[in-house]
């Protein structure tokens, strides 16, 4: 009796291991859906569709890009976490949703490490430095000159009260010492606008979205925020060439709701990495600001623990505080 049932126990367990694999090897079956928890038009939305294209062509199947702006990305992240996790639904987080908010909220709604099971990072991009026309610094330590000459004079516009702008620029007023003053703005668009018509003085905000303004004229590049320069503007400065190890980067990664199956996240891993090879999408990515990665799940979950802790203790530092 009891080695008939061993049998039939081996036998049940061969055949679950068995069908584990199958469990990647069939999907996906049917279009995905990609939450990008903001508006069309951003750095945000300019990434995931350019990856969702390529994806697309990889898998078969279509990718389909679904806006959910609102709260700073925290509600197309609970979306996301409420999801079934089945893979039919991903998550292009960043460092905004996925490190700065859940730190920031007293009672946040969700948990960037127990809720979500990493992918693959997709990119990273460097902050870019800007300062309007009529502002006299020419440089970054000429920026930190004035700013120290004269001190709560100078502002800077922000995409709102705890995002991944105000962060930026509080790291770089706190590596420098100087007293900016901080001008919240209900979004990257009307804070840059007002930066351009002079109403405030500077920013620190996504390469996507300076570089149109920059190339145009509008506002002057003063440094970036990698500890590399930029290949898209390679004749603007690190802010690291003058403020010692300076480095502050906006990343993306896909995301699925945790529980989702290893196998299904492996699958997904490597046509994502399949769509980052495809040929001139490194190229499409560089122009829009973009550095191309396709890190594993493992390495792509250590970079969210790790941000995780970065940013809790900027938020001690800095007061910053939530909306």
């Amino acid at each position: 009796m009891y080695a008939g049932s061993l049998i039939v126990r081996a036998a049940a367990l061969a055949v679950s291991l068995a069908a584990l694999p199958s469990i990647g090897q069939d999907f996906p079956s049917k279009p995905i859906r990609m939450i990008v928890p903001f508006p069309p038009g951003g750095g945000n939305d300019i990434l995931a569709r350019t990856v969702g294209q390529r994806l697309t062509e990889v898998i078969g199947h279509q990718i389909i890009v679904d806006n959910r702006g609102g709260a700073g990305g925290a509600l197309g992240a609970s979306l996301a976490v409420n999801a079934a996790p089945d893979g039919y639904t991903l998550f292009l987080g960043s460092v905004g949703n996925l490190a700065q908010n859940p730190v920031l909220q007293a009672k946040p709604t969700y948990d960037p490490v127990r809720d979500f099971a990493p992918v693959t990072l997709l990119a990273t991009s460097v902050f870019l430095l800007a300062v309007n026309n009529s502002v006299p610094a020419k440089s970054v330590p000429e920026l930190i000159a004035l700013a120290k000459a004269k001190p709560g004079a100078l502002n800077y516009a922000s995409a709102g009260n705890g995002s991944s702008l105000h962060f930026a620029a509080e790291i770089f007023k706190n590596a420098t010492g100087t007293n900016i003053v901080h001008v919240p703005y209900k979004g990257a668009t009307p804070a840059f606008t007002d930066m351009i018509a002079g109403q405030v003085q500077m920013i620190l905000t996504t390469m996507p979205a300076a570089l149109p303004h920059v190339r145009s004229g509008k506002v002057r590049a003063l440094g970036t925020s990698g500890r590399k320069r930029a290949p898209v503007l390679p004749d603007v400065p690190t802010i690291a060439e003058s403020v010692t190890r300076f480095e502050v980067l906006n990343w993306q990664g896909i995301t699925a709701p945790a529980k989702t199956p290893a196998p299904i996240v492996q699958t997904m891993h490597q046509k994502l990495v399949a769509s980052l090879r495809m040929p001139g999408m490194a190229e499409a990515l560089t122009v829009q600001g973009f550095d191309s990665h396709g890190g594993g799940p493992d390495e792509f979950g250590a970079l969210i623990k790790s941000e995780v802790a970065r940013y809790a203790k900027i938020v001690k530092i800095a007061g910053i505080r939530a909306e």
